[in-house]
């Protein structure tokens, strides 16, 4: 698969892991101006911006590993974009979702409450 495929299947699959869990997923690839949130969603009146990372090896280490602080801060800065234009939610929460892709055999390991 190509990396775009890769990034999608893997978002697929996050939206479906939380909508399990009972999460109410808002937004798909919510963009503004260059920054991109892959997933925005709710649970419990608490809104949520999720960064995916999923891979179909180790090669390059973890999913989650490849999350720099600079990619982060691009997530900050959407977040108090949506913010601004969505101004009812007061609590939020920055996740990530890593997917291992090997074969068939799908790994997620979701961070919570992410702090940078």
């Amino acid at each position: 698969m190509k990396n775009k495929e890769v990034g999608d299947k893997g978002e697929t699959i996050a939206a479906n892991f939380l909508q399990k869990r009972g999460f109410n997923i808002i937004e798909r690839n919510w963009r503004s101006k260059h920054l991109e949130i892959d997933i925005i969603a709710s649970i419990d009146n608490k809104l949520h911006f999720v960064e995916v990372k999923t891979r179909t090896n180790r090669k390059y280490g973890q999913p989650e590993e490849s999350i720099s602080k600079a990619k982060m801060n691009h997530l900050k800065v959407g977040a108090e974009a949506y913010l601004y234009l969505n101004p009812q939610w007061e609590l939020i929460q920055f996740d990530v979702i890593a997917i291992m892709l090997v074969k068939e055999d799908v790994d997620i390991f979701l961070i919570e409450d992410v702090f940078f």
